[in-house]
């Protein structure tokens, strides 16, 4: 080490206690009403980011999705207040990027883009997360002979929320690192990383770029900015900022279709707008249709037609604004028949509630111009500040925050008919009629609903049913903030025809297992004749159509990373299992709000025995 190095060092180490003491008085007075409410279900716990590092949290804070929380703070107050809520000072040079690499990059990929894959977040345009059997190539026959291929750890990282895309032999995946990786499928050793704006907590689409002889990955990042990269180089083809919103974020899989890219726009002014000095709210979801081959705007479409509008004062004398809120936490659906991309949104922010909140819109494809509407909750409007001790943000006479976060699925029933089906947080699966303005079919509920109840990040469809996972996750009521391990859970099959419940599998206790809950909130995934369901408890689960338990393994636990990186499982939320071409991928580690911290990747291929 050199000397300016052990200067630096010394110097860091020296500080240590009166940063974190700074530290600490800088949390309490800014960041403590949220990261310690036991109310507060939509930021990570202290102890969650704990278990990250400093480099990362500061990465949040400075240029990631958190800093138009922190914008008033200094540089030298933000790195006290991740020294304080980490507990780890800076490292004293760059990580090494080179362990778990290919011994040939490049060699060998991208020979069969035809053969098994698994493109974006719903593998295919409708989003029905149903991967067919040549595809898939498991049978519900090998699943029980699931075993752990390898693991794949993202450094510093208390959750793993992003889904791998599977093409051609490549594996694209994102991260809370700020990175894009591509790996190779099978072994899990690395091709190429790249650095971007911020983390990806969405799906990646892989195309051939319009008019050139390229390939590449698109995705958006938690700055909502969209990106088209080389697949197999890592190189940056174009970056597209989407919406200038401090708050607005991309947390939903942009969706690729006919060579325009359409990137779903959320935020997290639903956050910021909980403090008392925060004039909320004025963010308005959307969506934006990209030219796939230079990344320029063809057209935005806001969820609110109307410019929130200056509305009144808080009671400390704060200006509010409304409409504001219908965030697009989920991928867009594509309905090439009727020209139409489907979209569901969330609750409004702030009073007067949107008439386009927590519902299902449709969109022109051509030029983004409102086809239809239909609500599902009126009148939610909501921020978080409606569950902690300052409500002064609040607004009068709050919703449930019932919004949908998770995609339309588009379904072609044996008989002909089509259907537009999706759950909510509300605890109610819907149907709607796609050819007759998104007409109401059937309404069945599966779960009691709540901020983190009812159906979270995604349901799968085939062409007899809808398989739903229901989270009705809750806390214990004992000012702990610590998971309920008796509340929640439940994986239910419905006909879409009629939406009657034809399967339905009990939740799972949860024992003596620590910081669990039988809530099983991520996404499912279904190949022929199996549902994959991942639960908070850290199981993942494999069941038959009848309900029957075919397969599980606890991913809450330490493994061997082929990158040699420290790498523990936890908590499932988030994605659903990825399965193509033989393997399963799954993500494990969800440390947002008391459950199990963890940073990996895993791959499990059908054993020999």
């Amino acid at each position: 080490m050199s000397a300016r190095a052990i200067s630096a060092a010394l110097l860091i180490w020296c500080s240590a206690p009166a940063l974190a003491q700074e530290g600490a008085a800088l949390y309490a007075a800014h960041c403590a009403q949220c990261h310690d409410s036991e109310a507060q279900t939509r930021v990570p716990a202290r102890s969650a980011m704990q278990a990250m590092s400093f480099d990362h949290v500061l990465g949040t804070l400075t240029s990631g999705s958190m800093a138009a929380m922190t914008k008033d703070r200094s540089d030298a107050e933000r790195r006290a207040i991740v020294s304080f809520v980490t507990g780890k000072m800076p490292t004293s040079g760059a990580t090494a990027d080179a362990d778990g690499r290919c011994a040939q990059p490049g060699s060998g990929f991208l020979q069969a883009l035809d053969g098994p894959r698994w493109n974006g977040w719903g593998v295919d345009a409708g989003n029905s997360r149903f991967q067919p059997a040549d595809m898939a190539g498991l049978t519900a026959a090998q699943v029980p002979r699931l075993r752990l291929k390898w693991a794949y750890a993202f450094p510093g990282a208390s959750v793993s929320f992003a889904p791998p895309t599977i093409v051609g032999g490549m594996l694209f995946i994102g991260g809370t690192d700020r990175k894009m990786h591509a790996l190779d499928a099978r072994s899990g050793c690395t091709l190429w990383t790249l650095a971007i704006d911020a983390a990806v907590r969405a799906a990646i689409s892989f195309a051939q770029l319009p008019g050139s002889d390229q390939y590449a990955i698109f995705f958006g990042d938690l700055r909502a900015n969209a990106y088209a990269v080389n697949a197999l180089t890592g190189a940056l083809i174009w970056k597209t900022k989407v919406e200038e919103h401090a708050a607005a974020r991309i947390t939903g899989a942009p969706t690729l279709h006919a060579g325009v890219l359409y990137v779903p726009v959320s935020s997290i002014e639903e956050a910021a707008g909980s403090q008392a000095g925060y004039e909320c709210c004025t963010f308005r979801g959307s969506v934006v249709a990209l030219d796939a081959a230079t990344g320029k705007t063809i057209w935005q479409a806001y969820t609110i037609p109307e410019v929130p509008h200056p509305t009144g004062k808080n009671a400390r004398g704060t200006q509010l604004f409304g409409p504001s809120g219908a965030a697009i936490w989920s991928a867009p659906t594509i309905d090439a028949k009727r020209g139409a991309v489907y979209v569901a949104t969330s609750n409004s922010y702030s009073n007067p509630p949107a008439a386009t909140a927590d519902a299902i819109l449709a969109f022109e494809l051509a030029t983004g111009k409102l086809l239809w509407k239909q609500q599902a909750t009126p009148k939610d409007a909501f921020v978080v500040a409606c569950y902690n001790a300052d409500k002064t943000n609040c607004p009068e006479d709050h919703g449930p925050d019932h919004d949908f976060g998770q995609s339309p699925i588009l379904v072609t029933l044996h008989d002909g008919r089509r259907v537009l089906a999706i759950a909510q947080k509300s605890g109610v699966v819907h149907a709607l009629d796609p050819d007759d303005g998104g007409k109401i079919l059937w309404q069945t509920r599966i779960g009691k609903g709540g901020s983190l109840g009812g159906s979270e990040w995604g349901s799968a469809a085939d062409g007899e049913r809808i398989y739903v996972a229901n989270s009705d996750l809750r806390f214990k009521r004992d000012g702990t903030r610590q998971l309920d391990p008796t509340q929640g859970g439940g994986l239910f099959g419905l006909d879409l025809a009629s939406g009657k419940v034809v399967m339905e599998v009990p939740p799972v206790a949860c024992g003596e297992r620590p910081q669990c809950s039988p809530a099983l909130s991520a996404a499912v995934s279904l190949i022929p004749g199996v549902v994959f369901s991942g639960g908070v408890s850290g199981f993942l689960r494999a069941y038959a159509p009848d309900g029957k338990l075919v397969w599980e393994f606890d991913t809450a636990q330490d493994f061997k990373a082929v990158n040699g990186v420290p790498a523990h499982g936890g908590a499932i939320d988030g994605p659903g299992p990825v399965i193509a071409g033989g393997m399963l991928y799954t993500n494990s580690g969800y440390g947002q709000w008391s459950g199990v911290a963890g940073n990996v990747l895993l791959a499990f291929e059908v054993g020999t025995e």
